[in-house]
């Protein structure tokens, strides 16, 4: 089975995709990049896109609404990949899942599950545009009284989509509730490309629940924010304990690695400091490593404090039982 790292926004960057590929992960997503934003020029949005170097393969993930935003967007990306020394992207992904408002009320992510036949026109106008493969992320359908997520899956069939990742929930569920396998494993009866299950796998419980609906593959995402070795371990792959003062200190070395990166790229852009770059990515995601851990929540709080890189380091060093 095949083990795929979700998209998360503010979290699936290319430092943490970097950790989740030593982990085990089989491709990785990016997080949502903006078809608007591409489109507009948005420095913002094309840093999102930036692979660095140990990491990959790589699903590149749009997000938006109308055919001409996406049609420049994947012609934008096939441009990007070509020119790259690196391929590190192997495919665009369409999303029509997310069910956040900030998505939702433009017209984008899992609002499109409601029209299959605009998700046809959009993916038609990005399958046009490259020579990657193109795939959707969607659902069920909007709420268990309409599961059409079979009249989608025939669309993007008619688009020329080379694969689907399904959510085995319903938009109306948001990111809780149970996870629909019964109708996952029709999906995937249905289905003439291949599908990748998502959903609520934390373990090899609710991931040997999922294979038993025939997926090709499986998708993980916030099981992973802690423990990006969790791929590995699911296939069984001998794997050193992710949650330590190493694999944390591993994570930072490349969130650094790739700041320069970016700030070398876009030298015209505003890229924060070392110590401003590392404080923000502490507060939302670094600390997650010591969950579970004890004193982890007094950790946090200091944590949630720094400003620089010599505080960060003052106070993860005096957690010696981390080590």
């Amino acid at each position: 089975m095949k083990y795929v790292l979700a998209p998360l926004a503010g979290f699936t960057d290319a430092p943490f995709r970097r950790l989740c590929t030593e982990g085990g992960a089989d491709l990785t997503y990016t997080e949502m990049v903006s078809a608007a934003g591409l489109a507009h020029g948005s420095s913002p949005t094309r840093h999102l896109m930036e692979t660095m170097p140990g990491e990959g393969p790589v699903s590149l993930q749009l997000f938006g609404a109308t055919e001409s935003d996406l049609a420049y967007a994947t012609e934008f990306v096939n441009r990007t990949v070509e020119q790259s020394n690196r391929r590190t992207i192997v495919e665009i992904n369409l999303n029509a899942g997310c069910p956040m408002k900030k998505v939702t009320r433009e017209g984008a992510g899992a609002k499109l599950i409601e029209e299959p036949e605009k998700i046809y026109r959009l993916l038609k106008a990005m399958v046009g545009n490259t020579t990657l493969p193109v795939t959707l992320k969607t659902r069920l359908g909007p709420h268990p009284q309409r599961t059409n997520v079979f009249e989608i899956i025939d669309a993007a069939e008619r688009a020329g989509a080379k694969g689907l990742v399904v959510h085995a929930r319903y938009t109306s569920q948001m990111h809780g509730g149970p996870t629909h396998l019964d109708t996952l494993a029709e999906v995937v009866e249905h289905s003439h490309i291949p599908v990748t299950g998502n959903g609520s796998v934390v373990d090899a419980k609710t991931a040997a629940a999922m294979a038993a609906t025939g997926v090709d593959a499986i998708m993980i995402g916030r099981a992973s924010l802690s423990n990006p070795g969790i791929f590995n371990s699911l296939k069984s792959v001998e794997q050193s304990n992710n949650r330590t003062i190493e694999q944390f200190r591993r994570h930072l070395a490349y969130l650094l690695e790739f700041r320069d990166q970016l700030a070398a790229k876009y030298p015209n852009d505003h890229i924060p400091s070392p110590d401003a770059f590392a404080s923000v990515k502490m507060h939302v995601h670094l600390f997650r490593y010591f969950n579970g851990r004890p004193g982890a929540a007094e950790l946090r709080k200091r944590l949630n404090t720094v400003r620089t890189l010599d505080e960060i380091d003052e106070i993860v060093s005096s957690c010696i039982y981390l080590l």
